[in-house]
C-alpha cells in the first residue's frame, strides 16, 4: 500500500470513529432525556381562589364563606389524600394571622406571640401526620358569639358554613376535627345545637378554654357522638378563672366561666363514662376509661389569668394527639413549646405556597 493509499485508510477510520462516536453522543443523550422526562415533577394546583402550589409545600388559600366569614385552608397537597381536618375557630379579637403566630420583635402586635397555631402544626406534621389541614375561621368583627347572637338565621348559616367548608378542600379527607379556642366554643356549641345528633364525619370535638356557652342539652349529644364511635374524642381544657383577676377585678362570674362550665360537663357525662382523676401540683386530670374524653383543669391559687397559655404550651398538640399512641411523646401539655423551632419569621403568603 502506497503512502497515498495510507493516509487515506487512515482518514476513512478516523471519520468512520467520528461517525460512530457522534451517534453514540446523539442516541445517550435521548436517553438521557426519556429518563428525565420520567422523573417526578413538581404538581402545580389551583384551589377555588385561584392558590399556587409549588413542590411539595404547604398551601396557605383565602375564601370568604356566607361574604363575611374568613376562611385560610392550609394543606399539603401532594398527597391528594388528607387524614384529618382540623377547622379551628378563632378566639375573640383575634385574626387568622395573629392565631398563626410568628416570630415577634418589639415593633409587632403582641397577639402573633399567643398562639402560635401554624408552628404546632408544623410540628405535628412532621411527628404525627404529614397531610393534616387546618382551616381557620375568623369571625366578622373577630366575635363568634357576636355573629352567633346577631343572625336570625344561624343555625342554618352554621350548617352553609360547615358544608362549604368541606367542599373547598378538592381531596378525600379522612377524619374531622372541631377544635376552639376562646369564644370560638360558641360555634361548636351552636353546631351542636342545631342538630338532632352530631354527624358521624366528626370525630374530634376540642375546647380549648372555649365552653364557656355549654348546656346539658349539648352534654347529652356529647355522649351520644361518643358511644356510637369508641375513635371520637373530646378534649376540655380550663383553668379556674372563677377566682382570676384583671387589674385587680374578677371578670368571669361564678358560673359562667369555662372553669364551672367545665366541670359542669365533666359532672355529667360522668353518668355515662367512667373517669379516672390524677391530681398533680399545677393541673387536675380527669381521664375516661375508655380514654375517649380529656379534661384537664388548671389550678389558680395566685388568681393570674390562663388564658392563652392553654394554646401556647402545646395545647393545640396536646388536643390532637390524646388518645393516640404518640400522646406526650416529645411534649407535654403545659410546659416549655416544643414547636419553637418550628416558627416562622413571617406569617405565609395567603393564596401561594409557604416560603
Amino acid at each position: 500500500m502506497n503512502l497515498d493509499a495510507n493516509i487515506g485508510f487512515i482518514i476513512k477510520n478516523n471519520l468512520r470513529i467520528i461517525v460512530l462516536r457522534f451517534i453514540l453522543l446523539i442516541i445517550t443523550t435521548a436517553i438521557g432525556l426519556v429518563g428525565y422526562s420520567c422523573a417526578p415533577v413538581s404538581l402545580t394546583t389551583t384551589t377555588s381562589e385561584a392558590a399556587t402550589v409549588v413542590d411539595d409545600r404547604p398551601v396557605y388559600s383565602e375564601h370568604f364563606i356566607l361574604d363575611s366569614i374568613r376562611v385560610v385552608l392550609n394543606y399539603t397537597p401532594q398527597s391528594r389524600h388528607i387524614k384529618n381536618l382540623v377547622i379551628f375557630f378563632l378566639p375573640n379579637g383575634n385574626s387568622i394571622e395573629w392565631t398563626m403566630g410568628k416570630q415577634t420583635t418589639e415593633s409587632d402586635d403582641w397577639h402573633f406571640g399567643i398562639q402560635h397555631i401554624d408552628a404546632q402544626t408544623r410540628w405535628l406534621r412532621d411527628h404525627y401526620d404529614q397531610h393534616l389541614a387546618v382551616a381557620y375561621l375568623e369571625a366578622p368583627d373577630l366575635s363568634w358569639p357576636h355573629w352567633k347572637k346577631t343572625r336570625s338565621d344561624r343555625y342554618k348559616s352554621i350548617h352553609t358554613l360547615m358544608d362549604t367548608l368541606r367542599s373547598l378542600i378538592p381531596y378525600t379527607i379522612d377524619e374531622i376535627t372541631l377544635s376552639s379556642h376562646s369564644g370560638g366554643g360558641s360555634l361548636i356549641n351552636g353546631f351542636i345545637e342545631s342538630v338532632d345528633s352530631i354527624p358521624a364525619w366528626v370525630n374530634r370535638i376540642v375546647f380549648i378554654d372555649s365552653n364557656y356557652g355549654y348546656e346539658s342539652a349539648i352534654g347529652e349529644k356529647l355522649a351520644t357522638w361518643l358511644q356510637q364511635e369508641p375513635l371520637n374524642h373530646l378534649s376540655v381544657f380550663a383553668y379556674n378563672d372563677s377566682v382570676a383577676l384583671y387589674e385587680g377585678k374578677s371578670f368571669v362570674s361564678a358560673t359562667g366561666g369555662t372553669w364551672y362550665r367545665s366541670k359542669m360537663m365533666l359532672r355529667e357525662l360522668s353518668e355515662t363514662f367512667e373517669f379516672e382523676k390524677s391530681e398533680g401540683e399545677e393541673l387536675i386530670h380527669y381521664r375516661s376509661s375508655d380514654n375517649q374524653v380529656l379534661v384537664i383543669l388548671k389550678k389558680n391559687p395566685l388568681r393570674k389569668i390562663f388564658h392563652t397559655e392553654q394554646v401556647a404550651l402545646n395545647g393545640f398538640i396536646h388536643s390532637q394527639l390524646f388518645g393516640t399512641g404518640l400522646e406526650n411523646q416529645g411534649y407535654k401539655y403545659f410546659e416549655n413549646a416544643c414547636y419553637a423551632s418550628y416558627i416562622q419569621r413571617d406569617t405565609p403568603s395567603f393564596n401561594s405556597p409557604s416560603k
